[in-house]
Formats: structure tokens, sequence, C-alpha cells
């Protein structure tokens, strides 16, 4: 049965739902703005310091007055809509479905005798009310949006060039590392569509690095090296010439290539967001991607009293996920989570568990892949509230797959990626690290509990940092993030456990940052006759200076398993 595109089962409902939020919008925006007068990012802070002295306080004073009795005089009209909002919840389907036209049966078919590969992308937007977002130094919502909407979409819908370089000092491919942004700072009062035709590539070429993180240059160069950024933490044998930076490399134990890229991989597949929370956000995000990913869910979660006509939990918030598929959803469900506490209970936190439609094989028979995608309970030292959650995503898809599974289904993955708010590095998430969900998923990233691959890096930054010139755009991040030394003042370091300090990292061991951003995948759950490998793991610094995560992907490479071919 095909998903309707609406929330709501009928347009009457809908109507009254679009009538109290137009009720609510005015007293919601002037409260929003209120608290956008009082905190300032410190991209604004510093932009203040080139105009006169008088000019903010005289904004912040007739600002926060003017919003706060737009605020009292609005509200006794979105109380009235509030009796009209709140109670079409209960009716109402926990997300939006916008779908493009069906592709056609060319595009659709599976050559499962092929390698076939599919490459997911996962990213934290920190698309809160403006007001809000504000106390993670991130302002301007709606403009940041459309700016990383454009970016996802500049980045993804782009041939996918390797370079492959052939010297007797380098084995290793070259990606392009290409700018087809302006600088940072305009993404924020800019709305205009990205200047594609006007795209300049950059010069710098990124470096290739080993698993254990011994470099060799791509190309001989007896003067000048391809990065001229010092990676202080390499011992190079010349000291008049700087090695690389360490973005890019092969791991030789598992046959993973990693790579740190100033761009979203080329042709992703299945996108997952979390945190956009705003409606407004999410429709311009829905906007700007729909024409590369034509299956997007968003507007994901529940509002109001959760369960429906109780008066335990009152969601303010829907979950903040929001998914973009090339392929088909064929059936979704959501779950939240009810054992969220302090400012998480305001939100509906949860799972968003979806079977895709992948094609049809040489028997007619369906392609799906199972798309899962999550963000867990947030604060930091309360890892039993996060382990329930762990349990009950586990339990959902589960429940899930065994309902909508068909017997003839060809399934070619089963996917878990999101925000899990814990890392494999902090001696507070031990309690996480050890979870049974990682004896299901595998995590290409992880060498074991609480213990990271050498070339993984973190991807929670430093909030007061984001706007330094380090980290501020796509290339000078993906800089940054090459050179270890560099890097751990701006990626936030391990959590040590209450009471207990910790030394980090340990002798001979590279500095890691917190990993909170996960794709993890199953192989046991997979039919029979296929069988996957991680190809390449991405960390990507294309939204620099627009949110606090580091987004990632990785490309899983699905192929016929002869030995295993079902009766």
């Amino acid at each position: 049965m095909s998903l309707r595109k609406s929330a709501f089962p009928n347009c009457f409902v809908a109507a009254i739902h679009a009538i109290g939020w137009a009720l609510i919008l005015p007293c919601f925006w002037s409260l929003d703005r209120f608290l956008a007068t009082w905190k300032s990012t410190t991209l604004e802070r510093t932009a203040r310091r080139e105009q006169e002295c008088y000019l903010h306080p005289l904004k912040f004073f007739f600002g926060s007055i003017f919003f706060f009795i737009l605020f009292l005089v609005t509200c006794p009209i979105a109380f009235f809509g509030f009796l009209l909002w709140a109670p079409v919840q209960c009716c109402r389907r926990p997300f939006s479905y916008h779908t493009e036209s069906k592709a056609s049966e060319e595009e659709t078919s599976f050559k499962s005798t092929e390698k076939t590969s599919f490459v997911f992308a996962t990213a934290n937007l920190c698309l809160l009310p403006d007001g809000v977002a504000r106390f993670n130094n991130l302002g301007h919502t709606q403009r940041r949006a459309a700016a990383i909407g454009r970016r996802i979409v500049d980045g993804v819908h782009r041939p996918d060039i390797r370079i492959i370089v052939e010297s007797p000092s380098s084995c290793g491919t070259l990606s392009p590392s290409v700018s087809m942004l302006t600088d940072v700072s305009s993404s924020f009062h800019e709305t205009k569509p990205s200047p594609a035709d006007t795209t300049t590539k950059s010069t710098d070429q990124e470096g290739s690095a080993k698993c254990n993180d011994t470099e060799e240059p791509l190309m001989d160069s007896p003067t000048i090296p391809l990065n001229s950024n010092q990676n202080s933490n390499h011992q190079g044998t010349n000291d008049q010439t700087p090695p690389a930076l360490l973005t890019q490399g092969h791991c030789p134990e598992d046959g993973i290539h990693w790579e740190v890229s100033s761009l979203f991989p080329a042709n992703v597949d299945v996108i997952c967001l979390e945190e956009v929370f705003d409606k407004r956000a999410a429709k311009k995000l829905t906007d700007v991607l729909k024409p590369v990913f034509g299956h997007i869910l968003y507007d994901v979660g529940v509002y109001a009293c959760q369960p429906p006509c109780t008066c335990s939990t009152f969601k303010f918030f829907n979950s903040g996920l929001f998914v973009a598929s090339r392929f088909p959803v064929l059936q979704a469900q959501y779950h939240f989570f009810p054992n969220s506490l302090g400012e998480d209970a305001l939100a509906a936190k949860g799972l968003l568990a979806t079977k895709l439609l992948i094609g049809k094989n040489e028997n007619q028979h369906n392609v799906v892949g199972f798309f899962n995608c999550t963000h867990l309970h947030a604060p930091e030292g309360e890892g039993e509230v996060r382990c329930e959650q762990l349990n009950m995503v586990t339990k959902w898809i589960a429940e899930f797959q065994a309902t909508h599974r068909l017997p003839e289904d060809d399934v070619v993955f089963d996917v878990l990626c999101g925000d899990f708010n814990f890392d494999n590095c902090s001696p507070d998430d031990i309690l996480e690290q050890n979870h049974k969900i990682f004896e299901e998923y595998r995590d290409p990233c992880r060498a074991g509990p609480g213990k990271e691959k050498p070339w993984v890096i973190g991807t929670l930054l430093e909030q007061p940092t984001l706007y330094k010139e380090d980290v501020k755009s796509p290339e000078s991040l993906q800089r940054t993030l090459g050179d270890e030394q560099v890097r751990k003042h701006y990626v936030s370091p391990p959590v040590p456990k209450a009471g207990c300090p910790i030394e980090y990292p340990e002798n001979g061991q590279p500095w890691i940052g917190r990993r909170i951003d996960y794709i993890l995948y199953n192989e046991n759950s997979i039919s029979k006759h296929y069988k996957t490998e991680i190809d390449t793991v991405h960390f990507i610094s294309h939204l620099a200076g627009l949110t606090d995560h580091i987004p990632v992907s990785i490309k899983l490479c699905v192929k016929r398993d002869s030995e295993n071919v079902d009766e």
C-alpha cells in the first residue's frame, strides 16, 4: 500500500490543523524573536565590532520590548488556536511524505549478478527555532536550511570523478576537492540559488595515508608538497618539506578507504538528517532536495499529549528526523521513546524505520532495502537512558522487518544511522559502547568497545569555535580535520566519567574526538545470496559554519554470493 502525501486522513482534519497552527504561529514567532534578541552567535558579535557602538543596544532594547508586547498580545489568539490544533494530533500520521513521479521500469531494474554500491549519509543540522538554535551558537535557521539544502545538492548532484595517479611512490586515488560555494559568512545573508555556473575549483589536493598513519605522497614533487599545511604530529624525513595532510587513506586490514572530503559524495542514495525540528526549515529543505531525492519523509514525530488522550508527556517538537531517498518508500513506521528525560522529553525523539524499493530482480520480485534512523537521548552521564532506547530500537526494527518483509523480497541492505549522542572513546559512555546492538549491526569505524580505528576523527565540533578561520569554510575545515594537532582544538574531546579525570590519548595512540554520528549495517538480515562490504567512509566538511556536527557517509558494496544461492 503506497503512502499518503498528507499527514492527515482527510481535508477537513487538515484544514482544522492549518487554522489552529495559523493562530498559534504569531505567538510562537514573537517568542522566538524575543529569545533571538537576547542571544547572539559569535559570528554576530564579531560583525557588531564593525558597527557603531550604539546600534546594538538600541536594537536590543526596542526589539525586546516590541517582541515581548507582541507575544503578550498574541497569547489569547494562540490559546484558541491550541484548542483546535491539539485534539487533531491524535489522528495525525507521524510523518509527511513527498514523492515525485515513479522511475521507469528500466531505471528500477536490479542486476544481482553485478556488484552494486549504495551510498548513505547522515548529518545533524540543529535546525531548531532560531532563538533556541542560538544556544548552540547557530542562528538564522531558515537561511541555514536553504544553504544546507543547496550544499547537499551541489555535492551529490555531480559526476563521481576519481583521478588515478601512478608514480613510483604512489598507489592511491585522488578525489577532487571542489569548492562550489561562496564564503560561508555569505550563506547566512543570501538565499539565492548556488551559482553552479560560476563555481571555482580548489587547487588544494588531498593527501593520502595508510591505516597505520604513515604517509605516501600521491605525486612526486621535488620542491612543493601537495599540501603546504604541516601535520605536526607526523615526523617527516625532510624538515624543509612538510608532509601531506591525513585527509585520505586505505586500511589494508579491512579494505576500507577513508577520506576527509570537502564535498558530499557524488550520488548519495539515501540521506538521514537529524534535528530538523523547525517546520518551515523542513519545507525549505524539501523544496531544495526534491529535484535530486524524489522521495522525502519529513515532519516526523508526534505532538501534544503522548500517548494521545493522556496527560503524561507533552511534545512541543517532533523527532527532528528527515529522510531523503532516491528510492520509493514502500513502508514506513515511527516510534517515539517513552523514557526521555529533562529537556529531551519536550521533543518526540525516536526511530523511523523504512522499507525502500530498489528495483526488480530477474524474477520480477522486489529488491528492497531497510533504512532505519534515530536520535538518542542527549544529556551526558545518562547512559542507562540511551541503553534502554537502544533496546527499543533493536526491538522495533525486528518487529518492522518481521511485519513488512515478504518471502519473495530480495533484501540487499539493512542500515541504521543517526545521532546516537555517545562515542566510542569516552569513559562516560562505557555502557553504550558495550551494548548488544553492535553484535547485530557493524560499525565500520569501530575496532572494539571503547576503541576506534586509527583513521577515525570525531563528528562533534566545539560550538564556540564554529566561525574560526580554521573551520568556517569547507576547505579550511577539511585541512583542520586532517591535522591532528590542530583538530583537537575544534573537535569535542572525550568525556571523562564523573570524578575520574582522564589522560587522553594514551601513549602512541592518535587523538580521536567524539564520534556520535553513526552509520551501521547488518549483514545477517539481508538475503543469503548477497554479501556486503564497506568500500569507503567519508567525513564531510561541506556544511562548515552551518552546523556543529560533521556529516558522515559510507559506500556499501553489495554483490552476489555464489556460495549461498537460495534453492
